[in-house]
């Protein structure tokens, strides 16, 4: 279309990785050649990529960046739990039907005026399926949006991991074809593929069904002078140097057994923090008391307390509190006590770690059972009855909308 092709005038397609890295950062993204090399093939081989890792690492930052770089529009599905498919792909206005139906119900009466019995006008009104179950009548959700859109889209599907697994199987036919089926009209084919970006915090494994359509990539925190430079990139304020220890001291605290780490997000909220408070050394007491911009649970914000001091200055000797005994033998024995209770700590870990995994592999084995999509979701093949809940095909939508026309006869 005219519009389409503007617009790739306008935007050509990414040459190479080191053209995504400038684009990206020509819109404050900075990228590493591993994630500039995962985008240049999203948009040469067209699949989807999954990405994976903490939150805050800036996997949805990356999507709307793409799309301001690329030129195209931002088509989001914000995944959460309990979430069902007509969210995620299309749904029918049944309240337009309704009010086409009531304006239309004389041309309706005229239809069914010299049918000879109920079944007669039944049929004829039957006939007319076609006309209230077409596109002027289907209201497009993210996914079939996408699709059939006029202007080529970035589409994010954002944290699919808070998602339920059947949305999981929803996906499939979308992301290895790039169509979506609707039975009362036919099959949506995308005429210009559209970038599709997942992001998943790992709270739970994704099916292997799902990851095999992707290509995958794992977005850690970025070592300290990627973090630097994305700070100077967001034109924060913060001197240079009370910039480098801020980078310092959030690395440190990611190291901390806190409920939350620090995001990248955080970190630069925390900079632009200490600017506008007029802070051009850092401090102690100035990092303590802005803790919370970075810390949302209070047990973090204690123990990151007693940990910025040292942060801060690695070199700073900490008072021993066994000074007050009088013995010298104390220290070492402090010490060594300590040592021996982090190495319990660390074995009680490992345990709990080993735990962990077993329970994983059970879980990933189960969720990469053959066949564990073939029934159930939405327009997968089924030998047996549905359930009531699982029942949405083109009959029973026919019937509900147009009930009300067989107990309204003209008067």
């Amino acid at each position: 279309m005219p519009d389409r092709d503007r617009d790739d005038a306008i935007t050509p397609a990414f040459s190479s990785a080191d053209d995504v890295i400038q684009r990206l950062a020509g819109h404050g993204y900075i990228a590493d050649r591993r994630l500039a090399t995962t985008v240049f093939l999203l948009s040469r081989l067209n699949k989807p990529v999954l990405l994976e890792g903490p939150a805050g690492v800036g996997k949805t930052e990356l999507a709307k960046t793409l799309a301001a770089a690329s030129g195209r529009r931002l088509v989001r599905l914000q995944c959460y739990e309990g979430q069902d498919e007509t969210k995620a792909l299309y749904e029918w206005d049944y309240g337009k039907q309704l009010l086409y139906t009531q304006m239309l119900r004389d041309k309706i009466g005229e239809i069914i005026a010299d049918a000879s019995d109920l079944a007669t006008a039944v049929r004829r009104i039957g006939e007319q399926d076609s006309v209230f179950f077409s596109d002027r009548f289907l209201a497009p959700r993210p996914l079939l949006d996408a699709i059939k859109g006029d202007r080529p889209a970035v589409l994010l599907i954002d944290e699919i991991d808070r998602a339920d697994e059947a949305l999981e199987a929803v996906l499939l036919e979308c992301l290895a074809e790039f169509q979506i089926s609707v039975p009362e009209i036919g099959t949506y084919t995308a005429k210009v593929p559209p970038y599709v970006v997942l992001t998943s915090n790992n709270s739970r494994d994704l099916s292997a069904a799902l990851k095999r359509r992707c290509l995958h990539l794992f977005l850690d925190y970025p070592d300290a002078g990627r973090e630097l430079e994305i700070l100077r990139s967001k034109n924060t304020g913060l001197p240079e140097a009370a910039a480098r220890q801020l980078i310092a001291v959030v690395r440190g605290l990611r190291e901390l057994q806190l409920r939350k780490s620090p995001s990248i997000s955080e970190t630069i909220d925390w900079a632009r923090t200490l600017s506008v408070l007029g802070v051009a050394e850092l401090s102690a007491t100035a990092l303590a008391d802005t803790a919370n911009v970075v810390l949302k649970y209070e047990r973090d914000v204690r123990h990151a307390l007693d940990a910025l001091p040292g942060l801060l200055d690695p070199n700073r000797e900490l008072p021993d509190p066994r000074d007050g005994h009088g013995h010298d033998h104390s220290h070492g024995h402090g010490r060594a006590h300590a040592q021996r209770h982090e190495n319990h700590a660390g074995d009680l870990a490992a345990g709990d770690e080993a735990a962990d995994a077993a329970e994983g592999r059970a879980a990933r084995t189960d969720m990469d059972r053959p066949g564990r999509h073939d029934v159930g979701y939405y327009g997968a093949p089924t030998s047996g009855p549905r359930r009531p809940s699982e029942a949405r095909d083109g009959k029973d939508r026919g019937a509900r909308s147009f009930a009300a026309l067989t107990r309204r006869r003209p008067g």
